[in-house]
């Protein structure tokens, strides 16, 4: 199943300097695993924000929550979520 992901982070001002650091490794190390292991698709950064629009393939809608709770930023996250069908115009 293939889901759009937008996820726009905010991570608080005033976080310990070293927690964030060590939550942002975390993150892209755990962000890395899943993109090695073909769930995570693709990742762009949109320009100028703290954000990324990802494409997930994952077996079911369970398995993206799980994904996504897994995220070491998940608690400063807001996320949108897009189910995507085959387009029949598609090449």
């Amino acid at each position: 199943m293939l889901f759009a992901v937008r996820m726009d982070v905010d991570i608080p001002r005033d976080l310990d300097p070293a927690v964030r650091d060590e939550t942002v490794a975390r993150e892209k190390a755990y962000s890395q695993q899943l993109q090695r292991a073909g769930e995570w698709r693709h990742i762009w950064r949109v320009v100028g924000q703290y954000s990324n629009i990802s494409v997930f393939d994952v077996a079911s809608n369970e398995r993206l929550h799980e994904i996504l709770w897994g995220l070491p930023l998940f608690p400063y996250m807001t996320i949108e979520v897009t189910p995507l069908a085959t387009h029949p115009s598609a090449v």
